[in-house]
């Protein structure tokens, strides 16, 4: 593949004369907006993309849409910026890397905590935002804000622990020092499912090391991103900045992978945009994260806690409407006490309520964009036609918004292409298994390797299959893996590297430094 040279990159200053008269008109229309959804401080709602401490316009003047999924209503627009803008953002923060790589661990420790401190200030704001934006309840939002801060918290204490060490040399008089520093500038590519936790997940652990960020959010969620409170929380101007875009995402994703002062990126998203990023990545060997597709397995044995179990798929599959990576996708029920599963299961998601994520009463609320609905509702199909029944939901819900109703199949065959790809949808498809061999087997059968749960009360079998899964993290009779300070990430073709945990050490460097005395 053939990529195009950078074109003349403007300087930091012409970028922000360039749209300085566009500010004001522009925080109006914040203003305006924020005010309409009801924020309770209307300057969080941000409708610029964000390069070297200034709110800017694109050059080109072009906008990107941002409606609401529950209703299809407009929210407001942002700027369609391109490469020219995306070039600027990470000159600027290389200019910023050079004095805040130097800054103490404590400095940067006690940024992040004041972060911290913010988004639990404005947790009402912010969760409101990814509601309106996303789709999700309101409660779920709540608990992806307080999800998201705990990345800037943990990672804020992490950032005094990137420990060097001294190794013993076999020479005498000589000394070997071993320390960390960070990598440089960092490239942050994010996803629509969760538009905070994604971002903090990664910026955290940049900043914490001492890096500094190119930020590009998706355009369907681009509101919580820029609303993230880096500049009120004391983080100097170029150490984070935010480029959007939609049309021109091929072009900026290309320059953020390729560009040399780049020194890492970090990637959440499907598997084959993944494949594309690291191969961008890899004209500069860049350092690479990249946290890509799932398939996740879920199998309940016959001496499970049927109860647990049914809770736990519920926790695990309709999260989100089922649009997280770490999603159940099949679920495999031993014989003996499949009918059991599959009518508790069918009776709790039979009650859900499905609607506009404000709405209290809501349960579940709207996919993404029509594109998902169609996804969802092709792999409902196909199962159906190849032998499996529909117990709860299994269509569109027609009206405004993207919804499809919470579905649980039964007797999916292994062969459905519900097995074989990644639904990102409220669909739960049941299938049935004999011994822990076969299931073992079925559940290894993907090219893809995030997550995995189980529920069995033996320990001896406990031991086995968690071994046996071939996935990065296990749940074992629990449908709830996700925390701050675990290491989040998969094996095969889900992806490289880890996150949360001590996931610093993917922005730091390791260097030897050898003493003669």
């Amino acid at each position: 593949m053939r990529f195009l040279a950078s074109p003349r990159l403007l300087t930091v200053g012409a970028l922000r004369m360039q749209h300085r008269s566009f500010s004001p008109k522009f925080t109006i229309m914040a203003s305006r907006l924020a005010s309409t959804l009801s924020l309770k401080d209307p300057s969080l709602l941000k409708t610029q993309g964000f390069i070297d401490g200034q709110w800017v316009d694109s050059k080109s003047g072009g906008k990107i849409t941002v409606t609401n999924p529950a209703t299809n209503e407009e929210l407001g627009t942002i700027p369609e910026m391109d490469v020219t803008e995306t070039c600027v953002a990470i000159e600027a923060a290389g200019e910023a890397f050079k004095t805040w790589s130097r800054t103490t661990a404590k400095y940067r420790h006690d940024i992040l905590k004041k972060l911290y401190e913010l988004m639990q200030t404005h947790a009402e704001d912010l969760a409101q935002i990814i509601t309106l934006e996303n789709g999700k309840t309101l409660k779920e939002a709540q608990g992806e804000n307080a999800y998201s801060a705990s990345f800037v918290e943990w990672f804020a204490e992490e950032a005094v622990r990137t420990y060097g060490e001294h190794i013993p040399s076999p020479t005498a008089n000589v000394r070997n020092v071993v320390i960390k520093q960070p990598i440089g500038v960092v490239s942050i590519l994010t996803p629509w499912n969760f538009p905070s936790a994604m971002i903090t997940r990664k910026l955290g652990a940049a900043l914490a090391a001492g890096c500094t960020a190119v930020i590009k959010p998706p355009p369907e969620t681009p509101f919580s991103a820029l609303a993230l409170l880096a500049r009120r929380a004391g983080v100097p101007d170029g150490v984070v900045n935010a480029v959007t875009t939609q049309k021109n995402v091929n072009e900026v994703a290309k320059e953020m992978c390729m560009n040399k002062i780049v020194k890492k990126v970090s990637f959440t998203g499907s598997t084959p945009v993944a494949k594309l990023l690291y191969g961008m990545a890899a004209s500069t060997l860049k350092k690479v994260s990249i946290e890509a597709g799932g398939n996740a397995p879920f199998i309940v044995f016959e001496d499970a806690d049927i109860t647990q179990a049914v809770e736990g798929a519920i926790a695990s599959k309709f999260r989100q409407s089922g649009q997280t990576c770490v999603c159940a996708n099949r679920i495999y029920v031993q014989s003996s006490v499949y009918a059991e599963f599959a009518s508790r299961l069918a009776d709790k998601v039979a009650a859900f309520k499905v609607g506009n994520g404000l709405d209290d009463k809501t349960t579940h609320g709207p996919l993404i964009h029509d594109r998902a609905v169609n996804k969802v509702a092709s792999h409902v199909e196909d199962a159906v036609s190849k032998g499996a029944q529909v117990l709860v939901g299994g269509s569109r819900i027609e009206g405004p918004g993207y919804f499809f109703a919470p579905t649980v199949l039964s007797d999916v065959p292994a062969h459905a292409l519900i097995n074989d790809e990644e639904t990102f949808g409220p669909v739960a498809a049941l299938t049935k298994f004999d011994t822990e061999e076969e299931v073992i087997k079925l559940a290894n059968n993907t090219d893809v390797g995030l997550a995995g749960y189980f529920y069995s009360r033996d320990v001896g079998r406990v031991w086995r299959v968690a071994e046996a899964l071939e996935v990065g993290m296990v749940g074992t009779n629990t449908g709830m893996i996700s925390q701050a300070m675990i290491p989040f990430g998969g094996v095969k073709e889900s992806g490289l590297g880890r996150e949360g945990g001590h996931g610093i050490g993917e922005y730091l460097n390791t260097k030897l430094i050898v003493f003669g005395m």
